[in-house]
């Protein structure tokens, strides 16, 4: 790697950050389970609270390589990602504005937590430029989005947001699970911090919980210091799994994408659908953000049926498509937002960010496409 000036993503996937086996040669990274080290005549007094482990330390490169940025550092979930980011950057009296359309936790986190410390916050449902800088105070300290959104799959204007925060001196953070590495890397736009729920595509199996940020040394290290005491770090036996699941991110995501994309132009010219939302379809309202800021469409969707039709017979109809809770794995899911995701919000908080008791989530795998077609209209059919 070291005389490769920019590897590919592929070659990023399988290579950076990897630990070499100088004892036996092996191909793949050793793991190293020890919870205790030397702490004298050592260079780094290792502690895995502490996200300094060499599994820890080794995976971290490899994110950092994925999104472009100086620094990385994984987590124990998702939500530990984000909440340890969030309360980095924010204390008594400051300010956050977040756009609506956001994963479920996120939105909990913010509307049942922040009032005890004192954080105050706002949403914005329109995602303009206008509407941002209009709910901009002169307390705001971070601006937190997420692109493609859950799950509706709106497009925010990443670089729009980096400039405008830029202006005012706002820490930009994004949400990046749905598109991943492969598909956008917001940096490159100007946001500042990276985050995602490595539980999805880097993970890829439906077999790890994790999470992971990407930024700057400098934001990185305040990260740390938040993290250090949250204690939400990641099991160096689950560090080494991720590793090995994100070599095949590239390659699967690819193919997921192109999944994903011919069952969206099929779901949307279906007659039993009345609404398709996915960001490679042209009329998609945010195509054309999306085109600008993203190298493939991503392997999520979401789908409404028309009203004559009940989502839950239809999804107990499908023979290969699983009912899941979770996305992104290799096998193809699908789940009701108002029953899962979006669970805790009231019904009038899920009508007024447009999710019906007929959206489907729809992640799409990597099977045959003429399957996954198949299983669909078996089920559309049974379930009149």
């Amino acid at each position: 790697m070291s005389n490769i000036s920019k590897p590919g993503i592929n070659t990023i996937c399988t290579h950076t950050g990897e630990l070499e086996d100088t004892q036996f040669k092996g191909a793949v990274s050793p793991l190293y389970m020890s919870t205790s080290y030397a702490f004298t005549d050592v260079d780094v007094k290792r502690y895995p609270r502490y996200f300094n482990t060499p599994n820890q330390q080794a995976l971290s490169l490899k994110i950092a390589a994925l999104e472009h940025t100086e620094a990385a550092l994984i987590f124990g979930s998702g939500m530990a990602a984000v909440s340890t980011s969030l309360l980095a950057f924010l204390k008594q009296g400051d300010h956050v504005l977040l756009q609506k359309t956001l994963y479920g936790g996120t939105f909990n986190l913010v509307t049942e937590e922040f009032e005890k410390f004192g954080i105050e916050f706002s949403f914005t449902n329109d995602l303009s430029e206008a509407a941002f800088a209009e709910k901009i105070q002169p307390n705001t300290k971070v601006i937190y989005i997420e692109t493609p959104s859950n799950p509706l799959m709106t497009i925010t204007d990443i670089e729009m947001v980096a400039k405008l925060s830029k202006k005012h001196d706002i820490v930009t953070m994004i949400d990046n699970t749905f598109a991943s590495p492969v598909n956008q890397n917001p940096i490159d736009f100007g946001i500042d911090i990276v985050i995602h729920s490595a539980t999805k595509y880097m993970g890829g199996h439906s077999d790890i919980l994790a999470g992971a940020v990407a930024a700057s040394e400098e934001h990185i290290e305040r990260i740390f210091h938040m993290g250090k005491n949250l204690g939400g770090n990641l099991s160096d036996y689950t560090v080494w799994l991720l590793e090995r699941s994100i070599k095949t991110m590239g390659i699967r995501v690819k193919a997921q994408n192109r999944n994903a994309k011919r069952l969206a132009k099929f779901l949307d010219s279906h007659p039993d659908i009345s609404k398709v939302y996915y960001p490679g379809l042209k009329s998609h309202p945010d195509f054309e953000i999306a085109k600008k800021q993203m190298r493939g469409y991503g392997g999520m969707l979401s789908f409404e049926l028309e009203d004559t039709l009940d989502a839950k017979k239809f999804m107990n109809a499908l023979q290969l498509i699983k009912p899941s809770m979770s996305l992104a794995g290799v096998e193809s899911t699908i789940l009701l937002p108002s029953e899962t995701s979006h669970a805790l919000l009231s019904e009038e908080e899920r009508i007024a960010q447009g999710i019906s008791e007929n959206l489907l989530r729809f992640s799409v795998g990597i099977e045959e496409k003429k399957d996954l077609i198949a299983d669909i209209e078996q089920a559309l059919k049974a379930c009149k």
